[in-house]
């Protein structure tokens, strides 16, 4: 990617997510979609536009069916505020990344709790008669008593 499609990606990412919270009244999107990441073509013919979208499965198809159907708006908007020959067509895409993280920091909890349930409980903890932090010392020197 060329720096100029770099900040080309950039802008488009800050300005999209701007539209989408301010100036797309879609009752199918309950809460803002999270734009993560913009690629555009070096040829400026597309522009990948990746977000993540909160809320249950149907809710996710139902915002991410609105945004693919307000990107003619959403481009239009995009060429009032950037002066370039040729606007990007904007494809919308489900950001499968974000949704890994959330599985597999799940999987690591699971693991985590799944070990702490097979450790065995250690000797100190299981009888309450033995002191915590016995002083060797003192039960071998008399004069420290």
């Amino acid at each position: 990617m060329s720096r100029r499609t770099e900040r080309l990606a950039s802008a488009f990412q800050r300005e999209i997510a701007t539209i989408i919270m301010r100036e797309l009244h879609d009752p199918r999107i309950k809460l803002s979609p999270s734009v993560t990441r913009v690629k555009v073509a070096e040829d400026l013919s597309t522009a990948d536009v990746y977000v993540t979208i909160m809320g249950t499965p149907g809710e996710q198809s139902a915002a991410f069916h609105a945004l693919q159907h307000s990107a003619g708006m959403i481009r239009s908007r995009l060429a009032k505020d950037f002066d370039i020959r040729q606007m990007p067509y904007i494809r919308f895409h489900i950001d499968q990344g974000a949704r890994r993280e959330v599985e597999m920091l799940e999987l690591l909890h699971k693991i985590e709790l799944e070990r702490q349930a097979q450790q065995p409980p250690s000797p100190a903890d299981s009888d309450p008669s033995s002191p915590q932090n016995p002083d060797p010392d003192s039960a071998t020197d008399p004069s420290k008593t």
